[in-house]
């Protein structure tokens, strides 16, 4: 668990950055993580040290030559900040070694090329140093929500419909999933991997005991995590995010996941979480053959979606959010991306959320979809529910409104304090619900889930929007008689004049 002091030493960190002119929050968060990254690379040293010590056996790859040991972190982390900005800055010093480091040491060191130096000052290394140095490096949680707290610095609206996806959706729609021993795993759209970390996570909060299997621990260290992104930032961001939460080798991907060089990404996967990007057009020429054949369009958000039931397995599962339009979109591209999911596959649910869990990046209403890949239909009824409320508030500044997003206490609070959570949290009622379909058959239209038959949807053209099925209850209000009314108008007017009256006579 991150404590206070770290807390507060990272946000006095951001503050320095921000007054020593670095003000683009990836900016911030990528210079942090090369220096997170030089840490690790000390530490594979010093184990290589020991292991050569203890067994007497010469090591023929060592991280750092004879002549580099000035670039270890435990050399120059305690000099002077001058003397410290000079080993980083020069020729063949700290950062350059980094970059030449290549492919040897984990996933984060391939994604090298075009990094930067871009902290400006000896001050301000000597302060990001020694908050990292305060970092306790063998402990996944602290690493992971050091790294997490760093991502919610994140501020800045999103660019070409990216933005970071809150993490309690992610948790709640990895909940939702249940990843299993064997999944493989992918996000086409991995961003800071948020939802491969989350995925991770849920291993370990729910099925420790796995970690105890070789056999599995394998797996999930190289095979299980998968991801794709076109941005250099963001991938190192996401390849550094993976590691510090204990995923050692997981397959990250430069390269736009639409274009042609990603067509070899066919039946490889057995799960898909994902948020693509919202916004955006591409020319026909700019997209994978194939993906044009699903549906024929320029709007990645379909796109995107046709990649995925192109990248999972037969059999294979995905939860994506995606923008309202793609729900009720009247367009031929969007009749017949939800025709394909709906006809050939198995669509199982779709939950609408309100427009303000994306802010501040953006207003935009979404919704998530589940279904699976079986190439033969299977669409009997859909699940449908309309999430009101996500724990936190929806306008510009989101406070949290609820003490615990999951897993309340719900056994213990009166009937009111039940009804008072879920006005402002439906996330535990969300997942309960779906894990429990099989009871979800009486819920009327009126409810805030029910099911919806695959010969309504096909009637109406595959619109998926849940305000094209939900029913309103519009009650009865009665007035009063204009008669009536007017009495009482009457009424209150002699009032009035018998109180100005009385005014009048105690002030003469």
């Amino acid at each position: 668990m991150l404590t206070g002091p770290i807390k507060n030493e990272v946000d006095k960190l951001w503050e320095a950055f921000w007054t020593g002119g670095i003000a683009n929050p990836l900016t911030v968060i990528e210079q942090i993580t090369f220096l997170l990254f030089i840490r690790h690379l000390d530490e594979i040293q010093i184990s290589k040290d020991n292991k050569k010590n203890l067994l007497g056996i010469e090591d023929d790859s060592p991280v750092f030559q004879k002549s580099e040991q000035d670039l270890r972190w435990g050399n120059f982390s305690n000099r002077e900040p001058e003397t410290m900005f000079n080993l980083f800055t020069k020729v063949d010093g700290v950062f350059d070694h980094m970059k030449a480091i290549g492919n040897k040491d984990g996933v984060f060191a391939q994604f090298m090329k075009g990094a930067t130096f871009m902290i400006p000052t000896p001050k301000l290394l000597d302060q990001v140093v020694q908050m990292v140095g305060k970092i306790k490096m063998d402990d996944r949680d602290t690493k992971g929500d050091l790294y997490e707290y760093l991502l919610g610095k994140i501020a800045t609206a999103g660019r070409n419909g990216q933005f970071r996806t809150p993490r309690h959706i992610i948790k709640m729609m990895v909940e939702l999933m249940q990843p299993g021993k064997e999944e493989i795993i992918c996000d086409p759209s991995a961003g800071t991997a948020g939802f491969l970390v989350a995925a991770g996570e849920y291993m370990h909060e729910h099925h420790n005991d796995w970690f105890m299997d070789q056999s599995f621990l394998k797996h999930y260290n190289k095979g299980m995590f998968n991801g794709t992104e076109f941005d250099a930032t963001m991938i190192r961001i996401a390849a550094m995010n993976l590691q510090l939460h204990g995923i050692e080798e997981p397959d990250l991907t430069f390269k736009d996941s639409l274009s042609e060089a990603n067509a070899d990404q066919k039946e490889k996967y057995t799960m898909i979480l994902a948020n693509p990007p919202f916004k955006g057009s591409l020319d026909y020429d700019g997209v994978e053959a194939s993906l044009l054949k699903t549906v024929k369009t320029k709007k990645t958000e379909l796109l995107f979606v046709a990649l995925m039931l192109r990248m999972m397995k037969t059999g294979g599962r995905c939860a994506v959010i995606i923008p309202d339009g793609v729900l009720f979109g009247s367009s031929k591209a969007h009749k017949q991306i939800r025709s394909e999911i709906i006809e050939k596959h198995k669509l199982e649910a779709v939950i609408s959320m309100p427009s303000g869990v994306f802010k501040p990046y953006a207003g935009v209403s979404t919704a998530i979809l589940i279904f699976t890949k079986t190439n033969s239909g299977g669409t009997d009824k859909v699940w449908f529910y309309d999430m009101k409320a996500d724990g936190f508030s929806l306008d510009d500044k989101r406070n949290q409104s609820v003490d615990k997003l999951f897993s309340p206490n719900l056994g213990e609070m009166s009937e009111g304090q039940r009804g008072e959570f879920h006005s402002k949290c439906n996330m535990p009622d969300i997942i309960s619900r779906y894990k429990n379909l099989d009871a979800e058959g009486d819920r009327k239209r009126t409810e805030q889930s029910f099911f919806v038959p695959f010969d309504e949807i096909k009637a109406n053209d595959w619109d998926l929007s849940i305000n094209r099925y939900k029913e309103i209850v519009y009650e009865e209000v009665k007035y009063d008689a204009p008669a009536d009314i007017l009495a009482d108008i009457r009424q209150l007017d002699e009032d009035r004049s018998e109180a100005l009256t009385k005014l009048e006579e105690m002030l003469r």
